[in-house]
Order: structure tokens, then C-alpha cells, then sequence
């Protein structure tokens, strides 16, 4: 099968889990795959550097059911990139290179955003990786370092022309990073000059936001990232409005704070007790926003080392 096939078999859905360092780890991606059966899931970056080092780990443990999946991939030297894909190849779907994180230790060291002011090398980069695998090989950027390189376009072009055959692009610069609104209009000038499938990426939080991305890009899809903090249904409830036309309600407090424990537990399973309880306190906030008291609550929940009394605290948040 081509890999173009193989792309049409994979992207069942116009919704996808966008990657994200720390968070979308082997039990949110789980959780995720309770609801959506067929979006796309993505890993949290895997340095390629680290992959030449040390094999393994939860990093990229994976369940049967979590197919669709992307493994992302981060790096600048061909060799380690190629020999990263050959590792992964086994475990995943697709291989994805991360050209896009803004984050300042990730640029400075050559990787992420900083491959869009090196054109040439991020097209070796490709190329490398396709010869590692046999998957498909999609790559994420952004639409320029600065306001003064939106070179995305001119990127886009050449990333597809080194062999990418699926884009994620995200609608801001480098020197954005998270602030400031998505340009969700100008990725329509990217899907109009390319040939491979392009999802959004940026602001989309809710299942209007993904209609009004999708009108404004033009895009085949959107990636969603930190919209499912705290909302892990958001990509299941988007997937069925565009299949049927249905918005489905938002969970209830109840039904939040049932995703909350079950996520925590996994955690816990996962990584242990102290540490699982410790990890899970970025999750917090995402889950009880809204709340009455929100900052109050969350505030004794991240300084809280029992695991009961972290159940005490969430069961008072729920109605009588």
C-alpha cells in the first residue's frame, strides 16, 4: 500500500490530539480513546537525541486501541532522526517531526521552530526519516520564526516536495509562542499550495471554535492540544457535530470529576503513588475551572500528599 493510501486509511477523522510535552502521555492518550475511536492520537515529543541513549520507557508505550497514533519525533542531526524512526517504527502509525516548539532550550539547540530558518536542513530531515520507515512521515511547524519570516508557505512547499505526506500547522509565530490569537485564515494559503492533507493547529477549544478554524483555514481537519486539558471528550464531541451535525453537551461537574479520578488513578498505575500524585497536579486547574472557589480548591489539592484526602476534597465539590 502507498503511503498516500495509507494516510487516507489513517485520517478517519477531521480531529486529531495535538503533541504536548508532559502531558499527552501513554494515559491521557488512553483517555482520549475512551471517547474518539478514530482520531489520530499524537505522543508528547521524543527527542532523538534521548532515543540514542535510552530505548524504551513509558515515553512511548502504547495500547492495541490507541491506533491511530503518531509518534513524534524531535531533533537536527540526520542520522539520530533516521535511526529514531527505525526504533518506532514497530509501535506506530505515523511519524511525526516536530518543527514547530517554540519552547527556548529546544531552539537553541537547533530543534523544533529554529529548523524553520534552515529550510534545507529540516528537508534532510525528512528524508532521513523516510528512510527509516515505512510509515508515513508528517511534520509540524508554524508560520515563522518571526512576523517578519512567515515563510510557512515557502516551507510547507518544500517539507512536501522532501516527501511529507501530512502537515499540522500552528497559527502563530516562534516568537508568539502561546500568546496573542491564532491566525487561522493564513493556513489557508498553506492548504492552497500544497497537495498532502493539512490540519490546524491553535485556539481551539470547543466545538465552535473547530467549525470557525475550519471555515476560516480551509484545513482538512483540526489539532487540538491544550483545549483537552481538563476536557478530555472535546475531540469525541467535535469528531460527532462534523459527522452528523449533533453538538453534544459539555460534561456535567459530575461527569468532570469522574474523568478527574480516573485519570489520576492511571497516573498513580502508572508511575507510582507519590510521583503519580505529584505529576497530576498541572491537571488541577483544568478540571475544576469553573468551580465555585476554584483557585481555593486548587490551591489545597496541589499541596495535598494523601491520596484520600485528595478524594475527601473532590467529593465535596459534587452535589448533595
Amino acid at each position: 500500500m502507498s503511503n498516500s493510501k495509507k494516510i487516507q486509511t489513517l485520517i478517519q477523522s477531521r480531529v486529531s490530539l495535538a503533541p504536548m510535552a508532559g502531558i499527552t502521555d501513554y494515559v491521557l492518550r488512553s483517555l482520549i480513546r475512551r471517547y474518539s475511536k478514530s482520531c489520530l492520537l499524537t505522543t508528547e515529543m521524543i527527542s532523538s537525541e534521548f532515543l540514542a541513549q535510552v530505548k524504551g520507557g513509558d515515553i512511548v508505550e502504547r495500547d492495541e486501541n490507541h491506533s491511530p497514533i503518531s509518534y513524534q519525533i524531535s531533533g537536527h542531526k540526520p542520522h539520530l532522526m533516521k535511526s529514531a524512526a527505525e526504533y518506532l517504527s514497530p509501535m506506530a502509525d505515523m511519524i511525526d517531526i516536530n518543527m514547530g516548539c517554540p519552547v527556548n532550550k529546544v531552539v537553541k539547540g537547533q530543534d523544533g521552530c529554529a529548523l524553520m530558518r534552515n529550510p534545507s536542513l529540516a528537508a534532510d530531515l525528512v528524508r532521513a526519516v523516510k528512510d527509516g520507515t515505512d510509515k508515513p512521515v508528517s511534520v509540524k511547524f508554524r508560520l515563522g520564526y518571526t512576523f517578519d519570516e512567515l515563510n510557512f508557505v515557502e516551507f510547507g512547499q518544500k517539507m512536501q516536495e522532501a516527501g511529507a505526506e501530512f502537515i499540522t500547522i500552528h497559527g502563530r509565530t516562534r516568537s508568539q509562542f502561546y500568546s496573542g490569537t491564532a491566525d487561522w485564515k493564513s493556513i489557508r494559503k498553506l492548504k492552497e499550495n500544497i497537495d498532502v492533507p493539512v490540519f490546524a493547529n491553535g485556539d481551539v477549544t470547543s466545538i465552535d471554535s473547530a467549525i470557525e478554524c475550519l471555515d476560516q483555514s480551509g484545513a482538512d481537519g483540526v489539532a487540538i492540544g491544550r483545549g483537552v486539558l481538563g476536557n478530555p471528550t472535546l475531540l469525541y464531541r467535535i469528531e460527532h457535530y462534523l459527522q452528523t451535525g449533533e453538538k453534544l453537551p459539555e460534561p456535567t461537574l459530575e461527569e468532570k470529576i469522574a474523568l478527574l479520578k480516573w485519570h489520576l488513578d492511571e497516573e498513580i498505575k502508572l508511575r507510582g503513588e507519590k510521583v503519580g500524585m505529584k505529576f497530576f497536579r498541572k491537571f488541577y486547574p483544568y478540571y475544576i475551572a469553573g468551580i465555585k472557589n476554584a483557585a481555593k480548591i486548587r490551591s489545597i489539592l496541589v499541596m495535598e500528599e494523601n491520596y484520600d484526602n485528595i478524594f475527601k476534597t473532590l467529593n465535596l465539590l459534587l452535589p448533595l
